[in-house]
C-alpha cells in the first residue's frame, strides 16, 4: 500500500462532494482496510493522527463504518487474498467495569456538589454575621471542653 493516506474528516468532505468514485475493502494480516478511488488514484483510508492505514478486525464493523461515517453503501470489491484472522487479542482489564463505575460516581458527585454550591450562592436568606458565628462556636467549644474535664 502507498504510504500516503486520507483521514476520515477529509474522506467525509470528499464523499459529500461526490469526489469518491469507489471503495474497495482489502484483507490484511489481522484485519481489513479500505482503499478509496479518488479521481484516478487509489488512496488508503488512514487513521487521523498518523499516516498509517486504518484497519478493522471485523468486516461487519468496517462496512458499518463506511456506511455511517462516509455514507458509502456500495463497495467495488472485497479482496481477501492477504487476509488472516487477528492472532493477538487485546486483553480486557478485569477492573475496567469497576473503574468506570467509580468514574461515573465521581462525575455524579461533582454535579451534585456544583448544584449545592450554586444553590447556596443563589440563596436569598440572610447569612449569619461572622462575629455571631465565631461567638456561637466559641460557646460550643467551651461547653465541650467543660464536658471533657
Amino acid at each position: 500500500m502507498a504510504s500516503k493516506t486520507i483521514d476520515t474528516p477529509n474522506a467525509r468532505r470528499l464523499a459529500e462532494a461526490a469526489a469518491i468514485r469507489g471503495a474497495a475493502i482489502i484483507g490484511q494480516p489481522g484485519g481489513w482496510s479500505v482503499m478509496l478511488k479518488i479521481g484516478m488514484q487509489e488512496t488508503p483510508l488512514g487513521t487521523q493522527r498518523t499516516d498509517k492505514p486504518r484497519s478493522w478486525s471485523s468486516l461487519d464493523t468496517c462496512m458499518q463504518y463506511l456506511r455511517d461515517e462516509l455514507g458509502i453503501v456500495r463497495i467495488d470489491g472485497i479482496d481477501a487474498s492477504n487476509y488472516s484472522a487477528p492472532t493477538v487479542y487485546s486483553k480486557r482489564r478485569a477492573d475496567a467495569a469497576e473503574r468506570m463505575k467509580r468514574a461515573h460516581e465521581a462525575a455524579a458527585h461533582d454535579a451534585w456538589f456544583r448544584e449545592q454550591v450554586q444553590a447556596s450562592i443563589e440563596d436569598q436568606r440572610p447569612s449569619i454575621p461572622h462575629d455571631e458565628a465565631r461567638a456561637s462556636f466559641a460557646d460550643r467549644k467551651a461547653a465541650l471542653r467543660k464536658r471533657a474535664k
